[in-house]
């Protein structure tokens, strides 16, 4: 009975001990390494980082073809920008033009 008692007392805290660390090391591991740990966490903001680069560069270009446009439209049209769209809608050149065919 005595040895029994004795054995119990050692074991069962040290059971618990074991089993609440085991817990801790679970969620601490997920934590990190889980699908919403902090490894995803920095892998989001690598994405979200990239994206923003996209984002800016397409806002830009858009800027670009709006202010082309907008010369389209206003009251005195820009003669070059007519003749650089008409050339391409019709297919013509300028006999000034040097034309380069890439196979």
């Amino acid at each position: 009975m005595v040895v029994r008692r004795r054995v119990r007392t050692v074991l069962m805290p040290l059971g618990l001990w074991t089993v609440s660390a085991l817990v801790v090391g679970y969620f601490v591991y997920q934590a990190e390494n889980g699908n919403r740990g902090l490894e995803a966490k920095r892998a989001l903001k690598i994405q979200a980082y990239g994206l923003s680069q996209e984002l800016a560069t397409a806002k830009a270009e858009r800027a670009v073809w709006e202010h082309r446009v907008a010369l389209l439209r206003s009251e005195q049209i820009d003669r070059d920008l007519l003749e650089e769209r008409a050339r391409v809608v019709l297919g013509r050149v300028h006999a000034n033009d040097v034309v380069i065919i890439d196979p």
